[in-house]
């Protein structure tokens, strides 16, 4: 089989877009763990990250989530506030210190009518973020606990926010949480193929935490169906998935 390359990230706006929307958005900065908003609240508009990350969640039970996407630098999020239905879909929680630029539904549309080149490519970066949901979807239903974990960790390997200078991924509690939430599987189910892979070399444990070394892993990728490798080589953590 041929050699997996190492996944990138999705797409992004291009900096002259975020630029031309500064002017028609207002900009904010969330301290690390505030909630910008809930779901079933009333959605306006769309929200564009300009520093940081911000989780996506929906919760299943107490303590426990699913989170359909992690949008970071350029990422959009919360455009149902755009849609026929404006009612958010999940939680929207700043990762780390992050910030927003927020356009309203009322300036989208002047932004739509006065800037339509870089309207249009907002529009495109909010279409390709659904369809690495569609993918996250297609994981779920078709793809075991294993090969979800091994697709998701290596996406996490693509932003610098979740590794060290070496490329590694370090878990602690808090990024073991979050990743139980990409894969979608309970926490018992990840610590199982988790200590797989440690038996087998693929990751460290050092004291309370794991390294995951991604270049290791990617051997795991021939366990993977042929389409969901030609996904994991373009998708991102939202699409974790990834989006994951």
């Amino acid at each position: 089989m041929a050699a997996v390359q190492q996944p990138t990230t999705s797409s992004k706006l291009v900096p002259a877009t975020v630029d031309a929307l500064l002017a028609y958005a207002a900009r904010a900065t969330w301290p690390a763990g505030f909630v910008i908003y809930q779901r079933g609240a009333r959605a306006d508009g769309v929200f564009i990250v300009l520093q940081g990350r911000v989780v996506l969640r929906s919760r299943v039970r107490a303590g426990r989530g699913f989170m359909p996407w992690i949008a970071t630098l350029y990422e959009t999020f919360g455009s149902e506030g755009i849609s026929a239905n404006p009612y958010y879909s999940t939680e929207a929680r700043a990762d780390d210190e992050t910030t927003t630029i927020f356009l309203s539904s009322g300036r989208f549309r002047s932004f739509l009518r006065e800037q339509p080149q870089h309207a249009t490519s907002l529009i495109a970066q909010i279409l390709s973020e659904r369809s690495a949901l569609l993918e996250k979807l297609r994981e779920l239903t078709t793809m075991s606990v294993e090969q979800r974990l091994t697709v998701a960790l290596i996406r996490m390997a693509t932003f610098d926010s979740f590794t060290r200078d070496d490329g590694c991924i370090v878990l602690n509690t808090n990024r073991y949480r979050l990743l139980c939430e990409l894969v979608g599987a309970t926490r018992e189910s990840v610590s199982l193929v988790l200590g797989r892979f440690t038996a087998e070399g693929l990751i460290e444990r050092k004291g309370n935490s794991l390294i995951v070394h991604p270049q290791r892993l990617m051997g795991r990728m021939e366990e993977v169906p042929l389409d969901d490798l030609l996904i994991a080589n373009t998708g991102s953590l939202g699409g974790t998935t990834a989006v994951l």
